[in-house]
């Protein structure tokens, strides 16, 4: 890491009405609330819709601020290591020094305007969380991508997105150049580290710019960022949020389900590529003044995690229930949590024996909660909550969760059918905008007054609500949606495949994994059939992101169909679930 840091002083637009509701006097000193008083939350916590809003103006800066007059304690805003002994701490002020000259160079360097779209695709670096800032100080649209995505999805991301500007690492520069002319409207290509012909500099660059910048005012309804997401037909669509969606829609979740205050170490574990890395390594613990914990770890240790837990000061910790899963089956009798206080988890159910087997070890509850990319956080088990092992909690208070059937009625408690958000007479700010592009997409997701997450549930007569499953075919996997018709078309590619139908199949360390059943061509001659697994299982890796691959592989001799020819994937799901 270059960057030299230095403390700067600067001007930029504060909205002192927001930041006072949100930055209270009380929430900096007092100990955090929690929902041992649910009811009289949910019935009294509104979130009012400013005309204008951005979050490095509006919360970013009120924090160097209280810095500054020295009513928030020194609490570094980001602490970053590499495990190898480098390390970067920026306070509140520094973060936004640097952020306003990241701004500075993406408006002149890369020519960009407010409402331009920028891809950025970058490991868990510090300069990650300067270009997330820098884009919503400068109003550009951010789309964050994993390292794991091939030249194939990177440039399906370029030209669904038309985005004039991609960000990404020496290491990825060269998946980008064999593609990049097939998207046109790309005019900049910048890497943070290492020159190579044809890219920007970042190190470069930084050095001469200036730190003069004055934040975009934006609508609190401006486009904020796009995540691509994966779907079961198609490739991945645009989802699109706004500034004030999670600005504004991540406060109760710092506040309430993370339980932060500025005295907080908080380590989220997210690839950067995934909402959830927004979610709690972004916007909900700085709301809330929170110092962000980051680790580069490219891959998933859990000795290393378990150590970082045990050497740094972290208080609150989130990952993802792969991650916990792992986690219990070390022998965690041999480290000492000294900080630790809160722990939660989310991005996929979790099984109820890793929870209370982690409580068992190391003497803390797990919490868990549930959303998707489209929204904020939909239901959670919030501090001071009675647990129920298996539950996701209760609905949160920014919404109006209900379970519905398939004409969008409400079911009575103990009835499974889909989660549903109540969005008649008014859609709630802090759901997403829409499918950017595809307006039949949009519409699709509303039946009645209600949008439909996918998702199956039964909500208990407590109001509890317990996860089913999905009701398309998505998978979820180690915490990444992964949709079926991405792999089938990759699997087709192959010279030995003539028809293949993806599922999900149980795992007890990932939750589920994909499972492909394939069906032969009768031209392919086929020796020895777990050569031909490794060999499918590597041309996948190579067309799609790695993690994708099936991890099995059944070879079937046909497919289970309707009448119309479509492949009933439900029935090779129930199968692979006992259900069958």
């Amino acid at each position: 890491m270059k960057i030299l840091i230095k403390l700067r002083r600067f001007a930029c637009h504060v909205n002192p009405r927001i930041c006072s509701r949100l930055i209270s006097k009380s929430q900096k000193f007092s100990a955090p609330q929690n929902f041992s008083d649910y009811e009289d939350i949910r019935s009294s916590y509104k979130l009012d819709l400013p005309e204008y809003f951005n979050f490095a103006s509006d919360i970013l800066d009120k924090w160097t601020a209280a810095e500054k007059d020295g009513s928030r304690n020194p609490n570094p805003a980001l602490w970053w290591i590499d495990g190898e002994g480098k390390e970067v701490k920026w306070s509140f002020d520094e973060l936004g020094f640097h952020s306003r000259k990241v701004a500075n160079l993406l408006s002149d360097a890369c020519d960009l305007k407010p409402g331009d779209r920028v891809i950025v695709i970058l490991p868990r670096v510090p300069e990650w969380w300067l270009f997330n800032v820098a884009c919503i100080r400068a109003g550009l649209v951010l789309i964050p991508g994993t390292t794991q995505l091939t030249a194939k999805d990177i440039l399906h991301r370029l030209q669904t997105s038309e985005a004039r500007c991609i960000i990404t690492s020496q290491e990825l520069a060269p998946t980008v150049d064999t593609i990049s002319s097939q998207a046109p409207l790309l005019k900049t290509k910048m890497t943070v580290s290492g020159k190579r012909e044809g890219w920007l500099n970042f190190q470069d660059l930084y050095k001469s710019v200036n730190d003069n910048h004055m934040c975009v005012r934006t609508r609190s309804t401006d486009p904020l960022t796009i995540y691509f997401t994966s779907g079961t037909t198609g490739s991945p669509k645009m989802t699109e949020h706004s500034h004030s969606s999670y600005g504004l829609g991540m406060t109760l979740t710092g506040k309430y389900w993370l339980d932060l205050t500025p005295s907080d170490v908080f380590w989220n574990t997210s690839d950067t590529g995934w909402a959830k890395s927004a979610w709690s390594s972004v916007f909900s613990p700085w709301i809330q003044g929170s110092c962000v914990f980051a680790h580069y770890m490219p891959r998933f240790d859990p000795i290393i995690m378990l150590e970082t837990l045990a050497q740094y000061p972290i208080t609150v910790f989130c990952a993802p229930p792969t991650a916990f899963r792992m986690l219990v089956l070390c022998d965690l009798a041999s480290y000492k949590f000294k900080n630790l206080s809160h722990c939660v988890t989310g991005g996929e159910p979790i099984n109820p024996q890793v929870m209370e087997q982690w409580k068992a070890q190391t003497g803390l509850q797990l919490y868990e909660a549930y959303g998707q990319t489209e929204t904020v956080l939909v239901c959670g088990t919030f501090k001071g909550m009675k647990i129920k092992t298996g539950s996701m909690g209760k609905s949160s208070p920014l919404y109006d969760v209900q379970v519905v059937d398939a004409d969008g009625n409400i079911l009575s408690p103990n009835q499974e059918g889909e989660i549903a958000i109540r969005i008649v007479p008014q859609r709630p700010f802090y759901l997403f905008s829409q499918y950017t592009g595809d307006p039949e997409k949009t519409a699709s997701t509303q039946k009645g007054d209600f949008y439909l997450t996918g998702d199956r549930a039964i909500k208990d007569e407590d109001g509890y609500f317990w996860f089913i499953g999905r009701s398309d075919d998505l998978i979820l996997s180690s915490g990444y949606r992964i949709g079926p018709f991405e792999i089938e078309s990759a699997l087709i590619e192959h010279p030995a495949v003539a028809e293949s139908a993806v599922v999900s199949s149980p795992d007890p360390i990932r939750g589920e994994v994909v499972k492909a059943f394939v069906v032969l061509s009768p031209t392919y001659t086929v020796h020895d059939h777990e050569t031909l697994t490794k060999e499918l299982q590597d041309h996948v890796k190579k067309v799609t992101a790695p993690y994708k691959y099936p991890r099995k592989i059944e070879f079937v001799q046909q497919l289970p169909k309707t009448v119309s020819g479509k492949i009933r994937r439900n029935e090779l799901r129930n199968k692979e679930w006992g259900k069958a």
